[in-house]
């Protein structure tokens, strides 16, 4: 008996030997452990490299995916507060392209523009069923128009592309049965109460056309979160929406028409807010004064109305212009404009006090910092830092443009009054009769102020002006001039002509 125990002794002294010269070799190779490990677990060894390489191939994306996982969770956690997470921004604050907002506190509005507001948030009216009912509505209720097959560009409609496939699909759907004035529907796919908010803010803030579109909405949905009905609410023009369509389009080709000569979006961009600035009054209780309808039929509106006019003109002029909504000293609204390759801010509000200014025309994020402040989807909009067409308080020369940067040649420049008024007589003689637009421009200050003397006493119709008309049989004639100073003492001068 001893000695089988005296072999059992022996046996595990030998075995502990080996495995601390194994433990050795391994350390000493670490090689020798992986190849070990295969001939012990062949298929783990498999099943690892298959999730190494699917790693590999999925690096660079994880942050996507991580993304749209936690964005199908709050479809059914519905969390106390939703922040933009679905919103695909690419956003970060190492990317000079992020607005930065300034502290709310620090903002201070001048006494000329105080109370020049009345943005209104979209408001929503949501209200929780019980589950009986909510299955009924599905059973009962459909998706109307899906939206599907339209495409957004962002150039133009950034607020659809900051967010992700599934409130992009509840956006169009949105979209397609605000067209065609259906007022209720089921989503096309699962969406909360609170993520439908920000899709219904997108589709707004991108959509100026839709003036018929009201800012509040309703929402029926589960204990959960989960909307089960979608009720939008539509202002009076829906009830005669062709023949209200067709004054829109009216008031806003009169302005498009005349703005597309103009040889660069600049000069668009100015034509349009010194029109928009003589042909709008400022009126808080003026009637549907979120839409762009008031700015552009009615003529009477608030902050939010000139915004959307403005922006709905520009991008029908092929120039991309944005609804920016935030705070001022109140809720408000203004616009971003993308001039080449960069992002100004313009507030015609603001600007329309007296005769029209640019005080607020133009402007960069650092420019506004004391007075404006982007909140709710606007945030993510483009930085403003442009500098080319950048506003400046002080005119001096490097602000202003160059003959060359308007496409004039020094030949071109008009050095005495009977030049400009031979010109302009020309002009109208091979235009003849219609509503048409055309440019000169004039050397010298004291030029300038002769010229300004003559259209101020009327002197200048002799001039010019009552001999062309007889030329062309105009019988009537309405004149509008507008005057950009330019570098080298020179000066721009538009003429808006009305001639039947």
């Amino acid at each position: 008996m001893k000695k089988f125990f005296k072999r059992i002794l022996y046996l595990i002294m030998l075995m502990s030997a080996l495995l601390m010269a194994l433990l050795f070799v391994c350390a000493w190779n670490p090689e020798m452990t992986q190849r070990i490990a295969q001939i012990l677990y062949p298929d783990r060894q498999a099943e690892t490299e298959a999730l190494t390489e699917k790693a590999d191939a999925s690096h660079g994306i994880q942050e996507t995916e991580a993304s749209a996982t936690d964005s199908e969770t709050t479809e059914t956690e519905v969390p106390e507060t939703e922040s933009p997470g679905s919103m695909q921004s690419g956003l970060s604050e190492e990317n000079p392209a992020v607005y930065i907002p300034p502290e709310k506190s620090e903002l201070s509005v001048p006494q000329e523009v105080a109370g020049k507001s009345g943005y209104q948030e979209i408001q929503s009216n949501d209200n929780e069923i019980e589950e009986t009912e909510a299955e009924e509505l599905e059973h009962q209720l459909g998706v109307g128009e899906t939206g599907d097959g339209l495409t957004f560009d962002p150039l133009y409609y950034p607020y659809y592309n900051m967010l992700d496939e599934n409130g992009q699909r509840i956006y169009r759907q949105i979209y397609a049965n605000a067209k065609v004035v259906n007022p209720s529907f089921a989503p096309v796919e699962p969406v909360t109460a609170q993520k439908l908010r920000d899709v219904i803010s997108a589709v707004y803030n991108d959509h100026p056309e839709l003036f018929w579109l009201d800012t509040s909405y309703a929402c029926k949905h589960r204990g959960n979160g989960q909307c089960v009905e979608i009720d939008l609410q539509f202002n009076r023009t829906a009830k005669n929406l062709e023949g209200e369509n067709a004054a829109f389009e009216r008031a806003a080709n009169e302005i498009i028409s005349q703005a597309a000569g103009f040889p660069s979006d600049y000069d668009k961009e100015c034509y349009v807010h010194d029109t928009l600035l003589r042909n709008i009054e400022y009126v808080k209780s003026a009637e549907m004064n979120q839409s762009a309808y008031s700015a552009l039929v009615n003529g009477r509106t608030v902050c939010a109305g000139y915004a959307r006019a403005f922006q709905y003109v520009m991008q029908q002029l092929g120039v991309p212009c944005y609804y920016c909504v935030g705070y001022a000293g109140e809720d408000h609204a203004w616009n971003i404009i993308k001039l080449e390759e960069e992002y100004y801010n313009v507030d015609l509000t603001w600007d329309d006090t007296g005769e029209g200014t640019y005080d607020y025309f133009n402007k960069t994020d650092r420019d506004y910092a004391e007075t404006h402040m982007r909140q709710e989807l606007s945030v993510y909009l483009p930085a403003c830092n442009g500098e080319k067409y950048r506003s400046a308080d002080n005119t001096t020369d490097e602000n202003l443009r160059s003959i060359e940067d308007i496409g004039y040649s020094e030949a071109a420049v008009f050095t005495s009054l009977s030049d400009y008024y031979d010109s302009c007589y020309e002009q109208i003689m091979q235009r003849g009769a219609g509503n048409y637009t055309f440019t000169s421009v004039v050397q010298g200050k004291e030029l300038y102020e002769e010229l300004e003397q003559a259209y101020q006493s009327d002197t200048y119709k002799e001039e010019y002006l009552i001999e062309a008309m007889r030329g062309i049989g105009a019988k009537s004639c309405h004149l509008n001039l507008a005057v950009e100073d330019l570098q080298q003492d020179r000066y721009l001068l538009t003429h808006e002509l009305e001639l039947h």
